[in-house]
């Protein structure tokens, strides 16, 4: 198992609560304190479900679901003390997937958990990703602009499926060098200028972004 969980919380001891059993069960965990680090980890890396505080230093909860649905679909449990009705009709209504009360068994979260990444596992299996003319198949690796087949590079593929995975985020070229490349990754930027160009070119539909002095992304559909 890869998958990879952010949990954002401002207890020390919670997050150990979470971390440990999420842990032991395979995932790869990452924490933070507040909804500033909070926002600004999932910027610097990319995660497969987001558990997420709501009574948060700096950042409220609510404000850093609303932010994150604004670029990304991710799959978003809320944990909370906050257990009335309305707390929660409030929680989906900013778009997240499942909602917890403290005080929770470690139990039920880590079925929440199991559960929401199969059915959000299943939907990706069962359907390609579809942008406009663009049309990718994870499990065959496979990619479709206007029906016909296009031959991309494993590195073209990924870079594709990132951007097409977060539509509307600026990935700069450090950032498509760690996500895509690796950390181990030794080269400059130009390496990356080089792989958009031709996966410009071989999809010959002009969706992929310069933002200039910033980076690279495809713009959400409207």
């Amino acid at each position: 198992m890869d998958k990879k969980i952010l949990i954002i919380e401002d207890e020390a001891a919670i997050q150990k609560i979470l971390s440990e059993p999420l842990t032991f069960a395979g995932y790869k965990v990452t924490a933070a304190s507040d909804g500033l680090q909070g926002i600004n980890t999932f910027h610097e890396q990319v995660f497969d479900l987001i558990l997420l505080d709501i009574m948060l230093p700096k950042i409220d909860g609510y404000t850093v679901c609303e932010m994150i649905r604004q670029e990304s679909q991710i799959p978003i449990i809320l944990l909370t003390a906050l257990d009335t009705e309305d707390d929660q009709i409030k929680g989906f209504d900013k778009l997240a997937d499942d909602y917890i009360t403290k005080p929770f068994s470690i139990k039920l979260v880590l079925k929440r958990v199991e559960a929401l990444l199969r059915r959000t596992s299943s939907d990706m299996v069962s359907d390609c990703i579809r942008y406009k003319e663009i049309s990718l198949s994870e499990t065959e690796r496979k990619v479709t602009v206007s029906g016909n087949e296009v031959a991309l590079t494993h590195l073209e593929f990924e870079i594709l499926l990132l951007f097409l995975k977060n539509k509307g985020r600026v990935f700069t070229r450090d950032d498509l060098l760690n996500l895509v490349w690796g950390y181990d990754f030794v080269g400059d930027e130009k390496g990356v200028n080089f792989h958009i160009m031709n996966l410009r070119k071989k999809l010959n539909v002009d969706y992929i972004e310069t933002v200039r002095g910033v980076g690279y992304r495809i713009a959400k559909e409207n």
